[in-house]
């Protein structure tokens, strides 16, 4: 029975990280793409800015992961 709530938790932790990078990513691009469009001159600067971002909010699914192989297998 614990090993069931083992894989329980690390299926939670895991799926509820990829969504809200999901929607974390969503919300950076979308917000990106209305300032380009907005402001076209600074499209270069928000491009980079939102590759910064967008590579900061996938770090959190990575480490999502990390914890949930440490409940698997410790």
């Amino acid at each position: 029975m614990s090993q069931a709530f083992q894989y329980l938790a690390a299926a939670i932790a895991a799926g509820l990280a990829a969504l809200a990078a999901s929607w974390g990513n969503g919300k950076v691009i979308s917000k990106t793409l209305e300032g380009m469009a907005r402001q076209p001159e600074s499209a270069g600067n928000l491009r980079s800015t939102m590759f910064i971002g967008v590579g900061l909010i996938e770090a959190l699914p990575i480490l999502a992961i990390v914890v949930a192989f440490l409940i698997l297998f410790l």
